[in-house]
């Protein structure tokens, strides 16, 4: 009789964890939002001298041509069983393509640093080895330090932001402001020495967040890369456009939203919005990119809150493209 309910047990065990399995293939699909896609409004003009390219996850690639910027400098993607099982690792020819890819492979020098706006493995991992490859100023927290140190990164390539501090890149001015991530139960801790990949993705702790404000020539952007906050920390900063991550916004109640809105887009009187932080980090490198599954986000509600949100006070919402260079002031009045 025991023997038989243990059967009973391990069965249903196998077929809850099947089931759990078969919905972490399932990708909300992005149909719906097809008048959210990105397209460059009528009468733009002439290129922008300033592209901003989605990479996927948050890290973002900012080139005038001169300077380039990027952040985190996510790459390789470590599948799920790999993730969660086993240990991580950059994976140097992910890395290499996804250079190769944005356009900064034998271009020594033109990116100027690679900024993790924390450091999370999805974040932070990768940025060493892009940094290394690229000659780039590694940017960011204590534990981002650590990350690159683990990494055999040149001391030399590492600096440690200081909140509130400009710095200058080329035309761009570049400033961390305090930030938090998403309230889940991987946020928080620091990464206190060295760390030396392989390791556990747990490993890789939130350090301190950012919000990254880029000023360049008059356009001012801020990029979010979690949907997290500090409340208060943008008071007096202003930003046309805001790269807001939205992964773990979906399953937040309304009152949430409605501060992350309040803390962020509406602090920095945004007139724009483009998401990211949305897809799926474990799709193997180079497919198409697709929302989070269900079972660890709702895309869905993100976006009807956002689109509601954006519809009732005037502010642009836009999917951003992937891989393609945009230019995220268009048809938006100059910076004031």
């Amino acid at each position: 009789m025991f023997k038989r309910a243990l059967l009973v047990v391990l069965a249903l065990l196998l077929l809850a964890l099947a089931a759990l399995w078969w919905a972490l293939q399932q990708h909300p699909s992005l149909a719906p939002y097809a008048d959210l896609h990105w397209k460059a409004p009528v009468g733009s003009g002439p290129p922008a001298p300033l592209k901003v390219t989605f990479l996927g996850v948050s890290t973002v690639l900012l080139d005038d041509g001169e300077t380039a910027l990027l952040t985190d400098g996510f790459f390789s993607r470590p599948g799920k069983l790999q993730t969660f099982l086993g240990k991580v690792e950059p994976d140097q020819q992910a890395i290499a393509q996804g250079l190769e890819r944005a356009g900064l492979t034998g271009k020594t020098g033109t990116l100027a640093a690679v900024i993790p706006v924390h450091s999370h493995y999805d974040h932070a991992m990768d940025a060493p080895e892009v940094a290394r490859r690229t000659g780039a100023l590694l940017l960011g927290s204590p534990s981002t330090a650590n990350v690159g140190r683990g990494a055999g990164l040149p001391e030399a390539q590492i600096r440690i932001a200081k909140l509130g501090e400009p710095l200058r890149f080329g035309r761009f001015t570049a400033t961390l402001y305090p930030s938090r991530h998403a309230p889940t139960g991987f946020t928080g801790g620091e990464i206190t020495e060295p760390l030396h990949p392989p390791v556990r993705a747990s490993d890789y702790k939130e350090g301190q967040s950012y919000a990254l404000h880029i000023e360049h020539g008059g356009k001012t952007l801020l990029i979010v890369g979690s949907a997290g906050f500090e409340p208060g920390a943008l008071r007096g900063v202003h930003a046309d456009v805001v790269m807001q991550g939205i992964g773990a916004l979906g399953p937040r109640p309304e009152s949430y939203r409605d501060a992350l809105w309040t803390e962020v887009i509406a602090a920095v009187g945004a007139r724009r919005v483009i998401p990211i932080h949305w897809d799926d980090f474990w799709q193997p490198p180079g497919q198409p990119m697709q929302p989070m599954p269900p079972p660890l986000d709702d895309f869905d509600a993100s976006m009807a809150y956002l689109r509601a949100r954006g519809n009732r006070e005037g502010v642009d919402v836009r999917l951003p493209l992937e891989w393609l260079p945009m230019d995220v002031w268009a048809g938006l009045a100059q910076s004031r």
